[in-house]
Parts: C-alpha cells; sequence; structure tokens
C-alpha cells in the first residue's frame, strides 16, 4: 500500500523496465527529479534508466479543468515530482519513454489519505512558497495547503520567512476543512506559554528577537511562542537580534520582563532555526495556550467533521 509524503521524502523509483512493470503492476507511487517542462507544459523527468513524460493534462489535479493554473507544472523543473507509471512508448527514432501521471497519484492521496484527514489531526508538511499572507505546504504528492500567517505562531512576524524556509519539513495540524479545502495551523505544536517559559529561568541572560516597538516598551521573542516586553532603548530595529538579561517571569499575567543588553545586526538574513515541538503526533480537540489564572484565555478550538 502507498504511503503519502509531501513531494521530496518519498525517494521511490524504480531502477530498470522489469522494476517499472511492477510499479505498473501495483499501483506504485514514484519519484523523481523533473529536468524540463516543455513549451506545452509537460514534464520531463530523469528516472536514471530512461526518462518520463507527463503530459500536461496529467501534470496535477485540477489542470484540465482550470482549477489548477500552469503554473504549478512550471515551477516543478528541477525539483521532484511523485506520479504513477502508466505504461512506455517509442518515438519515431525508437528511443523509450515511460508515461507518467502525476495527477493519478495525487488523485489517490486525496481519496485514501486527504479525504480521510479531520480537524485537529496533526501532520507533516513541507514548506513550498511563501506570500505575505501565509506560508503554502505540500501535504501529500503535491497537492497544496496554507497555514495563514497568524497561525503560525503565537508570536507575530511580518512575514512567514521570518519563521519558514523553503524546502522545510515541519509539522501542522488541521484547523479547518471547508469544501475540501483544507487550512493548517503550526502555533499550537509550539507548546504552551508557560511549557517555553519553563526553558527559561529569572537572572538568566539569552539570545532573542525584536518583534515589535511600541510607545511602552519593545517585544522580543524568546521563542516562537513566547515573547517577553523590554524597556524602551534607541538603536533598536524590528528583526534585531538582542541578548537580554530576564529580570522577571510572571505566570498568573503571562508576562516577563527584559532588559536589552546588547544588539546583533546582520546585514545578512539568518535561515530560521528547526522547530522544538511540544506535540508531534495524535490529535487534537482543543488546545490552551493560557496559564491557569490568567486574566486572558487563549484557546484554539478544533472543528469535529
Amino acid at each position: 500500500m502507498n504511503k503519502y509524503y509531501p513531494e521530496g521524502e518519498l525517494e521511490n523509483c524504480p531502477a530498470d523496465i522489469a522494476e517499472a512493470e511492477e510499479y505498473i503492476k501495483n499501483g506504485t507511487i514514484a519519484e523523481a527529479m523533473c529536468v524540463l517542462c516543455t513549451g506545452e507544459h509537460d514534464l520531463i523527468v530523469e528516472m536514471g534508466f530512461l526518462r518520463g513524460r507527463i503530459k500536461r493534462t496529467e501534470g496535477a489535479v485540477g489542470i484540465e479543468n482550470g482549477t489548477t493554473r500552469d503554473i504549478a507544472l512550471i515551477s516543478r523543473v528541477n525539483k521532484p515530482v511523485s506520479f504513477k507509471i502508466l505504461g512506455f512508448e517509442n518515438d519515431a527514432d525508437g528511443i523509450t519513454t515511460a508515461v507518467l501521471s502525476r495527477r493519478l497519484a495525487q488523485k489517490e492521496c486525496i481519496e485514501n489519505y486527504i479525504s480521510q484527514l479531520k480537524c485537529g489531526d496533526i501532520i507533516d508538511a513541507k514548506v513550498t512558497h511563501m506570500e505575505q499572507f501565509g506560508a503554502f505546504v505540500d501535504i501529500g504528492c503535491g497537492i497544496p495547503s496554507l497555514v495563514p500567517i497568524d497561525l503560525i505562531s503565537v508570536s507575530r512576524i511580518s512575514h512567514p520567512s521570518d519563521r519558514f524556509f523553503i524546502g522545510q519539513n515541519i509539522k501542522t495540524a488541521v484547523k479547518s476543512i471547508e469544501d475540501g479545502k483544507i487550512t493548517l495551523t503550526h502555533k499550537e505544536l509550539l507548546g504552551t506559554w508557560q511549557e517555553n517559559a519553563d526553558k527559561f529561568g529569572i537572572g538568566e541572560t539569552v539570545t532573542g528577537i525584536v518583534r515589535s516597538i511600541e510607545s511602552y516598551g519593545i517585544f522580543v521573542e524568546l521563542k516562537p511562542n513566547l515573547a517577553g516586553l523590554a524597556e524602551l532603548k534607541p538603536g533598536i530595529e524590528v528583526g534585531s537580534k538582542v541578548s537580554v538579561y530576564i529580570k522577571a517571569i510572571i505566570p498568573p499575567k503571562m508576562k516577563i520582563k527584559l532588559i536589552i543588553v546588547d544588539t546583533f545586526d546582520s546585514d545578512k538574513k539568518e535561515r530560521p532555526p528547526e522547530f522544538e515541538y511540544f506535540i508531534t503526533s495524535g490529535s487534537l480537540k482543543s488546545w490552551k495556550y493560557s496559564t491557569d489564572g490568567s486574566d486572558k484565555t487563549i484557546i484554539t478550538d478544533f472543528c469535529r467533521h
């Protein structure tokens, strides 16, 4: 039985014609690098022992009826693609080419995996591209989904690239399902206020990132789901890396008081670090970020379908 991974994670391709025929017989999903998109938007795939062709209409679910744009094909060049092998054909010069379908691999992934997902289910995803409003991810065989920017972390960011990088494997949870369209969330997996605060102690000096500057202070992110407030200090900019002294940790108010010690500016933007996930599997019904006794209650309730 096929397992359904984001493209680039399957690493499963036949080594010769005989093995390819077994893939056809068993309906096995394979994966290989797309090396060319033709003028007709057919995808040419390098399988090692021969090349394969994915005709435009077989390039993705929705291409034929226009619900998926051709950019979804053009953007696959120099990237892995999933597909099913349908057969072989010879051109006028007698060169054998494998006939492939990415659409059928996606169709099976939708029917056997994605359509079975429920709100709260924790799934793997791979970041494919980012816009101001959120990060698009592959949740299996190139099927896209979106993590809106406000669901990436509790600590606010100006752009998804502040948190993610292209090709990054992440954990996500299904936030909503509407008309078969899945929206994902990420912040619930990064820990509650208390879980994150427990990583720090009063009197420590640690590294943080300035996320916003207000009239009453500077918000410094210590972890993606945890920020503290420092007193105003000249020469500080949003995005600056700083060292901060932890003056107080106040769980009932969900507050951390900081003092900025030093700043570390860099002309080159660093790749965001990998995440520490507090939840990695299973399914969530609800998630409470706020501390017990806090005046503010922050809860995510996951719809159940």
